[in-house]
């Protein structure tokens, strides 16, 4: 929860807060170049932190706002003279000042920019507004007569809408003395062109099984079967903490087993997998069953195209997938499907379609499929 009490926008549930994590695991190469920067006086005023949602974006931005407003300039930043040697990690004691005042939220030098919550509606805004940007300008007005760094974490700059996009993008192209702008992103090519012009990225890698096992240990998560997950979860472990959170492996193998049936559907049960994938006050649950719907079909399309698609995510998967797309021409049609049912989906949610109805009409399109490609 923020200081108000309100749901935060960028907390995972069953995960601590990115600037409650104290390790960043799996990013090495990313950290190194930051600090590389730092440590040759190529400090950027503005970075862009990329790569799949759930890798440790934010957790790395909140560890460079950590270090930067808790090391002194006089440590690297390409200052001239003979400065005291360049830190070789982003590591901050959790004692320092600066490190309890921003876990406490209390960090003056520190402005998040995310989406607000809305006190009519009584919930968080689905966008990040013009309005929290300039908030955030009068706080760098404001913050300057302190001195010293100050940070802007945009988590993530996804969210905001136009009007707020433009408003950042002036602070960027002529931006305050002494501030880095650390500004997430899941799907950078979605941002203006030029913020991404005045922004040096960074970008994150997925994590290895390993890697995704000790970040979830690290988080506080049972990690369960780690091979199923990180198949799933694409190395990304805000996504792997989802799935565990709502049971995403046991949904995953029920839709898997559901078309182990194919191509004679045993509707009762596409009828019951529906119904549960569509109960009332349960859309997290539904928008995860619809990614896992989607992720089959991709895992599908890609075991034809290339005949393996790496560790199985359920029993029995890949003797389905050898089944279901035996040659390129099977892959071809289940990725033509993949496609066209995403949409669908997205459409259906938008005009709020029965989920039920939804989920029913994207098995059976599945199954229509199947049907065509083996008979039955």
């Amino acid at each position: 929860m923020s200081e108000a009490g309100h749901p935060e926008p960028d907390r995972i549930e069953g995960a601590p807060h990115p600037r409650d994590t104290q390790r960043l695991i799996g990013q090495e190469a990313a950290e190194a170049a930051f600090l590389d920067a730092y440590g040759t006086g190529r400090l950027h005023h503005a970075w862009l932190l990329t790569g799949p949602r759930g890798v440790g974006k934010a957790t790395l931005a909140w560890r460079i706002a950590r270090f930067l407003l808790a090391t002194p300039e006089e440590a690297g930043g390409g200052l001239f003279g003979d400065p005291a040697p360049v830190p070789d990690t982003l590591d901050i004691a959790p004692d320092h000042p600066v490190a309890r005042r921003l876990q406490a939220g209390a960090e003056p030098r520190l402005f998040a920019l995310r989406r607000a919550w809305d006190e009519d509606k009584k919930r968080l805004k689905t966008v990040i507004t013009v309005d929290e940007v300039r908030r955030m300008k009068s706080f760098l007005q404001l913050s300057a007569t302190d001195g010293g760094r100050r940070a802007v974490i945009v988590d993530p700059a996804d969210e905001m809408n136009t009007a707020a996009a433009n408003a950042l993008l002036k602070m960027l192209e002529e931006p305050p003395a002494a501030v880095t702008f650390l500004l997430i992103s899941h799907q950078p090519s979605g941002l203006l062109p030029t913020i991404r012009s005045r922004c040096r990225e960074l970008r994150l890698a997925p994590l290895s099984p390993e890697g995704l096992a000790e970040a979830m240990a690290a988080a506080g998560a049972e990690a369960g079967d780690t091979g199923a997950l990180a198949a799933l979860a694409g190395g990304s472990v805000g996504e792997a903490i989802r799935l565990t959170n709502l049971d995403g492996l046991e949904t995953y193998a029920a839709i898997v087993g559901l078309f182990a049936t194919l191509p004679r559907l045993d509707r009762p049960q596409a009828l019951r997998l529906a119904e549960s994938a569509a109960q009332r006050g349960a859309e997290e649950r539904l928008a995860l069953f619809l990614t896992l719907m989607e992720l089959f079909l991709s895992r599908l399309a890609r075991a034809g195209a290339l005949g393996a698609t790496g560790a199985e995510a359920a029993p029995g998967e890949a003797q389905l997938f050898a089944r279901l797309a035996p040659d390129a021409g099977a892959a071809r049609a289940w990725a033509e499907l993949h496609q066209s049912l995403g949409a669908r989906a997205r459409h259906a949610r938008a005009v709020n379609l029965d989920p039920a109805a939804l989920v029913l009409d994207m098995v059976l399109k599945i199954d229509e499929t199947a049907r065509e490609r083996l008979g039955g």
